[in-house]
């Protein structure tokens, strides 16, 4: 059964963010807020985390998951960013941006796109999610909260737990979200494109 974290938004208790890091790291998938929704995410290279996350969001595995990241120097630890790229992603960040973006060695080949060797990244304005990734010491893998069949993604966290509590190792509940999705712009094409308008204004990165 889920556990339940209450935590302040813009203070987040030191305890339960160690807690929930540690969950990750012993194989735990959660449910966590962000600045645009609710999403699922677990610890990257645990591949029996990223399947249940599939198996929650009943996708396959040619739906890539995305990096959350809580700055710039980790990006640049799985992004392969020219000067371009880099002005762009430091300009939506943080923010509710996706960036598609050339991935670097240290990604595992299973996260990269099969033919463009691109991974999805972002940097949410959201305290308690940069509090956890800097916790854990290394990005989430995460996909945003949208069950199998339906469109919107979840945003309440009484809901997510009462449908999910025997599925998932923790939920984080720091409030609502505002049920948004990302803006996902395309950086390993030039000139880059948005290819999913959302939440994020294509203007702040001079789009």
């Amino acid at each position: 059964m889920a556990q339940f974290f209450s935590l302040h938004p813009t203070h987040p208790e030191v305890r339960l963010i160690r807690r929930a890091a540690e969950l990750l790291r012993d194989g735990g998938v959660i449910a966590y807020p962000t600045d645009s929704s609710y999403a699922l995410g677990c610890r990257l290279g645990d591949i029996g985390a990223i399947r249940r996350i599939r198996a929650l969001r009943g996708v396959d595995e040619r739906h890539h998951l995305s990096f959350i990241c809580n700055d710039l120097e980790q990006v640049g630890r799985y992004a392969r960013l020219d000067n371009w790229q880099y002005r762009i992603v430091r300009q939506g960040t943080p923010g509710p941006y996706t960036f598609l973006v050339p991935a670097t060695a240290e990604v595992p080949r299973s996260f990269r796109h099969s033919r463009r060797r691109t991974i999805g990244v972002r940097i949410p304005a959201h305290v308690m999610v940069q509090a956890l990734v800097t916790e854990l010491g290394e990005p989430i893998v995460s996909s945003t909260l949208i069950p199998p069949g339906e469109t919107a993604a979840l945003d309440d966290p009484a809901v997510i737990r009462a449908r999910y509590e025997h599925a998932l190792d923790a939920v984080l509940d720091s409030g609502p979200c505002p049920a948004t999705l990302t803006t996902v712009v395309d950086l390993a094409t030039a000139p880059p494109a948005v290819t999913r308008l959302g939440a994020g204004d294509p203007a702040r990165l001079g789009l």
